[in-house]
């Protein structure tokens, strides 16, 4: 039944099929490119999407890029465009969590408290991408703990010998084999990623539980379609694709 409700949803404004443009964060790329598949296959619209971390698309859209959907990583870089009347207030529709990944062909990094030996090479985001956002409160709330000493932080930033303007190009260092490690978000260890890296779980408590946002842009010259692709991304259908890539329920 819900799926006959879907589908009469979806398929309610098929006869006026249009182009959707979703700008999203750079983690999300592989579930909503799929997501966005099957959504066309249901409605006849076409989506098109750009990747970019948050922030960079953030900038875009304040500078007049056009686009239907935004999709980001987290609330900082979504709430300023909702203040400002860019964006329809927004809602949750996934959640994620931190991983530290290294290559499989090293052993120099095997857990948390390794990030901070000398001559480890560690990528991680720019400060200003959600991803390295939280992985500075990640290492500030391991340093708190006291667990690995006094200066964890600092000792672990020392050895940060790229920061990225997006998570999926810090992923792409150590598959490459360019780091010793990297912290990246669990989704961003796909199929082909983990047949080339080691995933090192963290440590609960310090983890960073990551929230994704998503609204219609208020210029959007299809907001009727936009919304119908916001309603699908929460659907069952689409909640199922986002499991499959690693995402968590948003609640």
């Amino acid at each position: 039944m819900r799926l006959i409700v879907l589908t009469i949803l979806l398929l309610g404004s098929a006869a006026h099929a249009t182009q959707l443009t979703v700008f999203a964060a750079a983690s999300l790329t592989d579930a909503l490119t799929e997501v966005g598949q099957k959504f066309d296959a249901r409605s006849g619209h076409r989506t098109t999407f750009q990747f970019a971390g948050s922030q960079t698309l953030r900038a875009q859209l304040e500078r007049g890029a056009r686009a239907d959907v935004y999709a980001s990583a987290n609330a900082a870089q979504f709430n300023p465009l909702v203040r400002t009347g860019l964006v329809a207030p927004g809602q949750t529709f996934a959640k994620n969590s931190l991983a530290v990944i290294a290559p499989r062909s090293s052993r120099k990094v095997n857990t948390l408290r390794d990030l901070a030996k000398p001559g480890v090479k560690l990528v991680i985001a720019d400060r200003a991408v959600p991803a390295g956002d939280h992985t500075r409160r990640m290492l500030r709330a391991t340093e708190q703990s006291g667990v690995y000493g006094p200066g964890f932080s600092a000792r672990v930033l020392k050895n940060v010998v790229s920061e990225e303007p997006s998570v999926r190009q810090v992923a792409l260092k150590v598959g490459l084999g360019e780091a010793d490690a990297a912290v990246v978000y669990r989704s961003d260890v796909t199929p082909a990623l983990r047949a080339k890296v080691r995933v090192i779980e963290l440590p609960t408590r310090f983890d960073q539980k990551v929230s994704y946002p998503i609204g219609v842009l208020g210029a959007s010259r299809s907001a009727a379609a936009a919304q119908a692709f916001v309603r699908y991304v929460r659907s069952g259908e689409g909640q199922a694709i986002l499991r499959k890539w690693g995402f968590q329920a948003p609640r």
